[in-house]
């Protein structure tokens, strides 16, 4: 009987789990006796990292002959209710009908979504850029701002939240700007975080860098306070204040995709899973999680995994190919990833690259803007349609940052 294994979700995590679970299964030749699918609503993978960027071309390639080439079977929907008792799913499929799924081996991989708490207004008049429809929209209401009649309200941006998202969002925001509404154009762009000086999430080491990158582009802070009401030409903050703006960018937190909660087990703060050393789910026979859905540790020092591309290419690999490792006989691969770096984009001052958990600066300005370009336009890509070149970097040892 032909064994099955499903992986839900087709971000970084979910594609390098399907070729690893792929490549796994090659090397024992059981192709015909293993089926390996994908579930996810298009053959495409979505560039999350790049999402605030002026430009938004090629964020979503296509990965459907990738797919093909390596014998991954995609299927077009959403895994909507998961039965680890049973081992089944039910998928809803594009065309409107839900169909069940029985599975020997199930990867979550549906990632996380931004963070929307119960803030009147936000649901009605914020923008994100947390999915590419989110992100055309914002691209689309900023490329149009030219056509409103000038104003307070008109030439004011308000982002909430003061992590990597937020600051790459911000000090991406003075170009985008420009290009709306003209290079000599008056605005203002404000950037708001609860934390007591914005960009401290980068660590102490980082702080004085991000922040000559926030004066160089002329962007206003408010550090230690939060949004608490947003309408459609204010926002009101915490502290009392009110900015007028027709444009607000939440991007204050992630939380795993609402589906991570049915899988059996402890979950942290975020939603996640809380994974085993080789990423399953320890209540949940026959279940792996990965990529932003799993809490793993990447080390023997008490790190974990966060919610980055970084670890999910990683986590990916891994997950994949212990799914199939546990049909056909292969020894498992514990997840490990104990080297971690981050390289912050800062606008027109450059970009930021630091190591280790400290985040230890290491490049800054326009050699780190460089390796940016790298890693955004290149690296995190998916490869060529090529069967032998995918499975060479597939592996569940695989380097991601060397």
């Amino acid at each position: 009987m032909t064994k099955k294994i499903i992986i839900g979700g087709c971000g970084f995590a979910g594609l390098w789990a399907a070729i690893s679970a792929a490549r796994a299964v090659s090397l024992t030749g059981d192709e015909d006796n293993v089926d390996i699918s994908i579930v996810s609503p298009t053959p495409h993978l979505t560039i999350r990292p790049r999402l605030y960027e002026a430009g938004i071309d090629n964020m979503n390639p296509a990965v459907g002959d990738l797919l093909e080439v390596v014998g991954v079977r995609h299927v077009g929907g959403v895994v909507e209710t998961i039965n680890a008792k049973a081992k089944t799913l039910i998928v809803a499929r594009n065309d409107g009908s839900r169909e069940t799924l029985a599975y020997n081996r199930f990867v979550l991989a549906t990632g996380s979504e931004v963070f929307k708490p119960a803030v009147p207004g936000l649901e009605e008049y914020a923008f994100d850029i947390d999915q590419l429809e989110a992100a055309e929209r914002l691209d689309g209401h900023l490329k149009g701002l030219r056509q409103r009649p000038a104003g307070i309200a008109r030439d004011t941006v308000v982002i909430a939240g003061g992590g990597l998202t937020g600051l790459e969002t911000a000090t991406e925001m003075p170009l985008r700007l420009r290009s709306a509404l003209g290079e000599n154009a008056d605005f203002r762009i404000v950037l708001v975080d609860a934390a007591d000086a914005v960009g401290l999430s980068m660590g102490e080491e980082a702080l004085p860098f991000i922040q000559e990158a926030l004066a160089l582009g002329g962007i206003e802070t408010r550090p230690g306070v939060h949004v608490t009401a947003i309408e459609a030409n204010l926002v009101t903050l915490s502290s009392g204040e009110c900015i007028g703006t027709n444009t607000v960018i939440w991007t204050a937190g992630m939380r795993a995709s609402p589906i991570t909660a049915q899988i059996p087990g402890k979950h942290d703060r975020l939603g996640r899973v809380i994974c085993d050393a080789f990423l399953r789910a320890p209540a949940g026979k026959g279940i792996f999680v990965t990529g932003d859905a799993a809490n793993a540790a990447t080390d023997d020092r008490g790190n974990s995994s966060v919610m980055s591309c970084q670890h999910a290419l990683s986590l990916g690999r891994v997950a994949g190919y212990n799914a199939a490792a546990e049909l056909i006989g292969l020894n498992l691969h514990p997840y490990r990833q104990p080297r971690y770096v981050t390289c912050l984009d800062l606008g027109d001052w450059g970009a930021l690259y630091t190591e280790g958990r400290e985040r230890e600066v290491q490049v800054t300005h326009q050699d780190a803007k460089k390796l940016k370009k790298h890693i955004n336009k290149l690296c995190i890509y998916p490869p060529a349609a090529d069967r032998d070149a995918a499975f060479a970097i597939a592996n569940p040892d695989f380097v991601i940052v060397p």
